[in-house]
């Protein structure tokens, strides 16, 4: 196996790994003095092999004449899968949505533009989690009787804490938006985000649906084909349907690319998102 094949297998394995190791601890699971060290042991060694190998891409690239900042990127993609960098990127977009919210500034809205939020079913469950995780912080504060074990679950209780508003600011932050030529940016937070332009749209329709699936769930297109249905589930609800003239290609949060040429999404109030759309555009 190669360095760079082996920094890629490391760097995506070790983070669940140390992540259940957490989770046995903060239930109470005993766990001898030698696991938690060869952990620790571990994660410094996927650290320490993740930047050798990047300095030595680094160094490749400068040689072949890439500037810098090419040659740090092209050093990164090499050895860090696309799944973690984009997991970092949503957390970082999301973290500075909090700003945002605190500041009431929408990401991507230009004057003129129509926009629609669609936080409303999911609102309630985001503070939900955040009392119960609170609740759980405290709670294990009095149960874990390690010094050291609980300092670290109170940085990743807090950490935790930190992302479900900051996932909930992306939301408020990055509504939905109809631009004044007719084109439509259909977007969950910084995980998902696509463009419909005015021509690709056959019909648009105020339809409730409760879907089963994930955020983002893909089904056979009901005329055939290899385009799919999309559904973008808030709350387990969708309220608008989208028909297109033809399949649109989207990237999921993970990185993977497909194609839908029917969008179902949830938008508070759909009625006045339809209408938006239905204005005939400006000449």
């Amino acid at each position: 196996m190669s360095a760079v094949r082996a920094a890629r297998v490391a760097a995506t394995a070790v983070i669940p790994a140390e992540l259940l190791l957490v989770l046995c601890v903060a239930s109470g699971v005993r766990l001898p003095g030698w696991a938690l060290a060869a952990t620790e042991a571990l994660v410094l060694g996927v650290l320490l092999l993740e930047a050798r190998v990047i300095r030595s891409l680094y160094g490749a690239a400068r040689a072949r004449g890439a500037d810098p900042a090419g040659a740090r990127r092209e050093a990164v993609r090499a050895v860090v899968p696309v799944a973690v960098r984009r997991l970092l990127l949503h957390e970082l977009r999301a973290v500075a949505s909090l700003g945002r919210w605190v500041l009431r500034r929408e990401h991507g809205v230009r004057p003129g533009d129509v926009t629609a939020g669609y936080t409303g079913p999911q609102t309630a469950m985001m503070y939900g989690l955040v009392f119960v995780s609170v609740v759980e912080t405290v709670a294990l504060a009095f149960l874990i009787p390690w010094p050291a074990v609980h300092r670290v679950v109170l940085v990743l209780d807090v950490y935790g804490i930190l992302l479900v508003l900051a996932l909930h600011a992306a939301c408020v932050t990055r509504p939905h938006v109809v631009r004044p030529d007719g084109s439509l940016r259909i977007r969950y937070g910084a995980l998902f985000d696509l463009t419909v332009p005015a021509d690709a749209v056959t019909s648009v329709r105020v339809d409730r649906r409760y879907p089963e699936g994930r955020l983002v769930t893909l089904s056979d297109d009901p005329e055939g084909g290899d385009a799919e249905v999309l559904d973008l589930i808030v709350g387990s609800q969708t309220t608008v349907t989208l028909e297109l003239n033809r399949p649109l290609e989207f990237r999921r949060p993970l990185g993977a690319r497909a194609r839908a040429r029917t969008i179902r999404f949830h938008a508070d109030d759909p009625r006045a998102l339809v209408t938006a759309l239905r204005q005939p555009a400006p000449p």
